[in-house]
């Protein structure tokens, strides 16, 4: 019985040794070595396929098109650099990643003043969101581009090349927060400009630390030199160097774990905490940064009393939530706050809820979808706008009794707005509110 055991042990050990085997396949070290090199410099043509890509990618974010920016990111070479300063670092060889470190920051500024010039002429300057999504980096963002490198650096080592180095491009979206961060310069936004940044440099830390574990994994040959003083100092100046890239690494992956954790847990806190029948929350924000964390409330119905709020509070501790702060409006203090225009969606998905009962076809959350504040991009985006209210419309045929929903934007400006404006406002809330169709109404003061 225990010599059936063990085979049974063997065999499987040799299926998972054999499956799983990165030596299998794997390329001769100096063509890997000799690949990744060349493609760290930026010199003639990669200049200028970089170029090109950063105006298309560029365009992409400017007409809010997915495909545009994959396009651009396909024919991008801005990983070339980043696998070489992580190949320098895994094979002792300082002069590789002196090259990668310097062609990655001249690519990083050509990328950015292209940009940034595209953004300046064009005239179309409202931020999509294509665009928005690239200004805050998320946990999410630290998986791909580790995750993503070590995709790259795999399919790199690799005898028959794939298009896994294309599908890595496109995964973790280097150009985008390039041309984000060039479009804050364009306009002024600087909270665009070093967000995006950010972002840029966490998805290239990551791809490079990725690069560095596989070349370590794989065993690659570390470069020596006949002066073991010139060895030592080389090594003392790559450990510098990795070790000035390491830390502040940490501290921000950690920083961002733990403002994804703060906010999945005030989530769970609010839909747990305030799930009354008289009272409902109509508008939340959460605050993560450096020794503040704070969930504000907006309610309406009936007034919560002080007894049941400090209960709340005290449930703070059981959601992980110490040291946060909880503050509700309620009554007169949020009144002059209240965005009727979620009141009126709310409204209508208990309307629909109690008309429908269960087992209907129709679902509330089919017709009915939480509508956005929009208030700070409106006065970045189009400065005119005096007041505005947006809202989830029910429309009723008659014949069929089929129920739609119509989304309605009233505006007042301190002028009407020319045909021409009229129409980028209606099709930056179509992209923004992620609707078919808006029906605008303008009006003076």
């Amino acid at each position: 019985m225990k010599k059936k055991t063990d085979d049974v042990r063997g065999a499987l050990k040799a299926f998972i040794e054999n499956r799983f085997n990165l030596h299998i396949d794997k390329a001769e070290e100096s063509e890997v070595v000799e690949s990744i090199s060349r493609n760290s410099i930026f010199v003639g043509g990669p200049v200028w396929t970089l170029i090109f890509a950063i105006i298309i990618a560029s365009i992409g974010l400017n007409v809010n098109s997915t495909a545009v920016i994959i396009g651009a990111m396909l024919i991008s070479p801005l990983m070339g650099p980043i696998m070489g300063i992580g190949l320098g670092i895994g094979t002792n060889d300082f002069e590789l990643v002196k090259k990668g470190g310097r062609n990655l920051l001249i690519a990083t500024i050509i990328s950015i003043v292209t940009s940034t010039i595209y953004f300046y002429i064009t005239p179309l300057h409202e931020a999509q969101s294509e665009l928005l999504a690239r200004t805050t980096p998320s946990i999410w963002d630290v998986f791909i581009a580790f995750t993503g490198g070590l995709a790259g650096i795999i399919a790199a080592t690799r005898k028959e090349k794939s298009n896994v180095i294309p599908g890595v491009a496109i995964a973790t979206a280097l150009m985008p927060p390039l041309c984000t961060a060039g479009y804050g310069l364009a306009v002024g936004n600087w909270p665009f400009f070093f967000g995006a940044l950010y972002l840029f440099f966490i998805n290239s830390l990551f791809i490079c630390i990725s690069t560095y574990l596989i070349v370590k994994f794989l065993k690659f040959d570390k470069k020596h030199f006949e002066d073991p003083g010139v060895e030592k100092r080389v090594s003392r100046y790559i450990l510098i160097s990795v070790l000035i890239t390491i830390i502040p690494s940490i501290y921000l992956a950690y920083g961002i774990v733990q403002k994804s954790i703060f906010e999945n847990n005030a989530q769970r806190f609010v839909r747990e905490q305030f799930n009354f029948q008289t009272t409902q929350v109509i508008n939340k924000n959460l605050i993560y940064s450096e020794g503040e964390k704070e969930i504000d409330l907006l309610l309406i119905g009936a007034e919560l009393p002080q007894t049941v709020i400090n209960a709340i509070k005290n449930n703070l501790k059981k959601y992980k939530l110490q040291g946060t702060t909880l503050h509700i409006r309620q009554g007169l203090n949020a009144r002059q706050e209240i965005d009727f225009s979620q009141i009126k969606a709310s409204i209508m998905e208990d309307v629909f809820k109690k008309e429908n009962g269960p087992g209907k076809t129709i679902k509330a959350d089919k017709l009915v979808r939480p509508l956005p504040d929009i208030r700070t991009e409106l006065i970045a985006l189009f400065p005119e706008i005096k007041s505005y209210s947006l809202s989830n419309i029910i429309s009723r045929r008659l014949d069929t009794q089929r129920m739609d929903t119509l989304t309605l934007f009233r505006a007042e400006f301190s002028a009407v707005p020319g045909t021409k404006n009229q129409l980028r406002i209606r099709s930056w809330l179509k992209s923004r509110l992620k609707v078919d169709s808006v029906q605008t109404v303008y009006s003076t003061q």
